[in-house]
C-alpha cells in the first residue's frame, strides 16, 4: 500500500467475512461494547491511517483505536525500528520479579525496554518535577494507581473530588470517579467519600458568567466545601481532585480557562494532590505532550495509558509510597514489545515534530469544518488532532457516523451528540482533506434524508 496515494475503497460493510468473523468472535465473549463491525486482516495491507478489512475493503481509520495506536498503523516511524530487534519469548514477564535487559549498559542497549520507556516518560514530564512512574496494564489500572499513592501520600484521608461528565475506567475504584453515563456505573457499589463537582466545558464559562453552576455563591463549588466558614469536607482528608484535562467519553468537553485555574489555585491552597488523566489526550494528541500543558495547571500525577501501550502512573518521588509491597502487577513493567512501542512512539513524536504537526493538521481540519458544516451541527471544537463535532440530536450523529463509514470513514461517537475525530498524529495535509471532505459528505447525505 501507497500511503501517498491510498483512498478508501469500501463495499457494503459489513462483509460475509466480517460476519463470520463477528459470530466467531462472540461465541465466547463476554457482553462488551464494539462500535462497529470492521474486522481489521492483520495480514493486509495497512499504513498509517488506511487499513484494509477482512472482505478487501480499505477505509480511512480517524479513530487511531480511540487514540490507542497514535501513529495509525504499520507506521514505517516506528515499525522500520522494530524490525531492527531480534525479539524473544516470552514477551511478557511478570514485571515486578525480574528485569529486561540487553547487552552490558542500559545506555548502549539494543533495543528499549520498561526502563528506558520510564526514562523517557520522566523527561517529557520533568516540567511538572515528576521524576517516578509505576508501569501497569491499562489506563483504568493508572488510575487506581494514582489514587492509591495519594490516598498513602496525604493518609490518614477519606476523601477525593471527580468532576461531572468524567470517565476514568471499568474497575470498581475508577467507576466510582466515573460520572458521564449510568449505564456504566448502575448496580456496581462506589468507593466511600467522592465529591461530585461541575466541569466547565463552556470555553467562556467564568466566575462573572456561569452556565455549568461550578461558579456559584461567590465563589466555585470546589472551593466553598472546603472552606473552613460552611464548607463540608475538610481539606486534610482530601486524597486527591481527579480531571479529564479535556474530557473524552463524556463528550470532547475542552474546559475554559478560568474553571481550570481555579482547580489548580484550590488544590495549591489546600495542598491537595491533583491527578490528571490523560489516558485519551496525552502522549501528543491534543498537539502538546500532555493536554495538561494547555492549561494553568500543575498537575501532581499524570496517568497515562493508550498511546503508551502500556498504563503508566507518573509522580514525584515523594507522592509514591516508600514501601515496597504498596503496588504491584503481574505484567506492570514486564511487557516488553508493548514498552519498545510505547518507547518508540515517544522518539518518533519528537523525532518528527509530531507535535507540531497535529497542531497544524489539527488547525487545518477545523477549517475546512467549519467551511463545510451544515446547519445541524452545533459546535466543532478541538486542540491538535482530539477533534470533536457536535450535532442537534443523538440520531443525526449516529447516522453520520453510519454514514461515513459506508463510505470507508472510521468515527467515533461520544458524550450524547458528539463525534469524536482522531487521526493518526502524522497525518498529511491530503489525508486531512480526504477524511473531512468524506466526513462532510456524510452529513450533507444526512441532512439531505432527513429533509426528504
Amino acid at each position: 500500500m501507497d500511503r501517498d496515494t491510498a483512498e478508501p475503497d469500501a463495499a457494503a460493510l459489513p462483509g460475509p467475512n466480517a460476519e463470520k468473523w463477528v459470530e466467531f468472535h462472540h461465541k465466547h465473549a463476554a457482553p462488551s461494547e464494539y462500535s462497529h463491525e470492521f474486522v481489521w486482516d492483520v495480514t493486509a495491507e495497512a499504513d498509517g491511517p488506511f487499513v484494509t478489512d477482512v472482505d478487501g475493503n480499505v477505509l480511512l481509520d480517524f479513530t487511531c483505536h480511540i487514540g490507542a495506536a497514535p501513529l495509525g498503523y504499520n507506521n514505517e516511524k516506528v515499525l522500520s525500528k522494530l524490525r531492527e530487534f531480534d525479539l524473544v519469548e516470552p514477551m511478557k514477564i511478570a514485571g515486578q520479579d525480574m528485569y529486561f535487559g540487553a547487552g552490558p549498559d542500559p545506555e548502549t542497549a539494543d533495543f528499549p525496554g520498561a526502563s528506558h520507556l520510564m526514562d523517557k516518560l520522566t523527561d517529557v514530564s520533568s516540567h511538572y518535577g515528576m521524576d517516578t512512574v509505576f508501569l501497569s496494564n491499562s489506563g483504568a489500572e493508572a488510575v487506581e494507581n494514582a489514587m492509591k499513592i495519594t490516598h498513602d501520600h496525604k493518609s490518614p484521608t477519606k476523601y477525593g473530588y471527580a468532576f461531572e461528565g468524567s470517565f476514568h475506567g471499568r474497575t470498581l475504584g475508577t467507576l466510582s470517579l466515573t460520572k458521564s453515563k449510568e449505564v456504566y456505573t448502575r448496580h456496581y457499589p462506589q468507593v466511600a467519600g467522592i465529591e461530585t463537582v461541575p466541569f466547565c466545558a463552556d470555553s467562556g464559562c467564568s466566575a462573572d458568567a456561569c452556565d455549568c453552576g461550578f461558579f456559584a455563591g461567590g465563589g466555585s463549588q470546589l472551593r466553598n466545601s472546603l472552606s473552613p466558614e460552611g464548607g463540608h469536607v475538610n481539606p486534610d482528608e482530601v486524597a486527591f481532585a481527579i480531571l479529564e484535562p479535556i474530557q473524552g467519553v463524556g463528550g470532547y468537553r475542552f474546559p475554559s480557562e478560568e474553571f481550570m485555574a481555579e482547580v489548580g489555585d484550590v488544590c495549591d491552597t489546600y495542598d491537595i494532590p491533583l491527578v490528571v488523566d490523560e489516558i485519551q489526550s496525552g502522549v501528543g494528541r491534543t498537539g502538546e505532550m500532555w493536554a495538561a500543558d494547555h492549561y494553568p495547571i500543575e498537575p501532581d500525577v499524570i496517568a497515562s495509558a493508550k498511546g503508551l501501550r502500556v498504563g503508566a502512573t507518573v509522580s514525584r518521588s515523594d507522592v509514591f509510597p516508600t514501601e515496597k509491597n504498596r503496588l504491584g502487577s503481574t505484567f506492570g513493567g514486564g511487557d516488553l514489545l508493548a514498552s519498545m512501542q510505547g518507547a518508540l512512539t515517544l522518539d518518533a513524536i519528537e523525532e518528527y515534530d509530531l507535535l507540531d504537526n497535529a497542531t497544524e493538521r489539527g488547525r487545518q481540519a477545523k477549517e475546512l469544518l467549519a467551511d463545510d458544516a451544515p446547519d445541524h451541527v452545533v459546535d466543532i471544537r478541538g486542540k491538535g488532532l482530539m477533534l470533536a463535532v457536535e450535532f442537534d440530536t443523538k440520531q443525526r450523529r449516529d447516522a453520520v457516523v453510519e454514514a461515513a463509514l459506508d463510505r470507508g470513514l472510521l468515527t467515533l461517537g461520544c458524550g450524547k451528540k458528539t463525534i469524536r475525530l482522531l487521526p493518526p498524529l502524522d497525518s498529511t495535509e491530503r489525508e486531512i482533506e480526504m477524511g473531512v471532505g468524506i466526513f462532510c459528505e456524510a452529513m450533507d447525505a444526512v441532512a439531505t434524508e432527513v429533509a426528504a
